[in-house]
């Protein structure tokens, strides 16, 4: 297995960004490395360079919701592994994260060989599972709603980015004027949201993408 990886790094603890590539290195001496201290730089760099081999993502980090952060990089990087490195340990957020699409889940507990290893499973083309986990069961497979997942992930990026916005409770104009785009296209975004998530109403679109959240995301004690 060649050592030369191109890694993103996406966590916006500085900190955790250093023990992740000082753990990385020990594992891939070759191995290159950018970062992104959110979604919206991590896309960047991916438009920058096209042959990262792997995404390490922290799926708290600023800008996102749940499990937005995971959903935008598989919409809009179906083909990069993503590997999701995370404080919250829960079985069911395991499965979540699977069920979304991840190539694997690495609680931030774990010690550097365990976290070499997760990345060796992936880039050997495996999905890494954490040990310990048990699949949740049928009836929480159910609520993670595949038909969501799937309407969610047929908005285009600009689509999840007002989405992202219309959760935080912004209007239009907010949105228009953060995103630097006149009224109007945010109008013809809403408009196709609520169409692809077939719903007649922002709060309603609200509603349906809170489906894909997790409450062990709102505590400021979890990283």
């Amino acid at each position: 297995m060649p050592d030369s990886y191109r890694i993103l790094v996406i966590d916006d603890h500085p900190l955790f960004r250093d023990a992740l590539r000082v753990a990385v290195s020990k594992a891939f001496p070759g191995a290159l490395f950018e970062e992104g201290r959110n979604i919206d730089e991590a896309i960047n760099a991916l438009e920058h360079h096209d042959s990262f081999d792997l995404a390490l993502l922290d799926l708290k980090i600023p800008g996102v919701q749940g499990f937005d952060g995971l959903l935008r990089l598989r919409k809009a990087y179906p083909r990069l592994p993503v590997l999701v490195v995370s404080g919250v340990e829960d079985n069911s957020v395991i499965s979540k994260v699977l069920s979304f699409g991840a190539a694997g889940f690495v609680p931030k507990s774990v010690g550097r060989e365990s976290l070499g290893d997760a990345i060796r499973t992936v880039l050997d083309g495996s999905v890494y599972i954490p040990e310990g986990y048990k699949p949740s069961s049928p009836d929480d497979a159910q609520d993670t709603n595949e038909e969501l997942i799937e309407k969610i992930a047929s908005l285009t990026p600009q689509q999840f980015r007002v989405l992202q916005m219309l959760r935080k409770g912004l209007l239009n104009k907010q949105i228009a004027e953060e995103m630097n785009v006149g009224a109007r296209t945010i109008k013809a975004h809403v408009s196709e949201i609520l169409r692809k998530l077939d719903v007649n109403s922002r709060t309603q679109a609200v509603i349906e993408a809170s489906k894909i959240d997790d409450s062990r995301f709102n505590s400021e004690e979890t990283i």
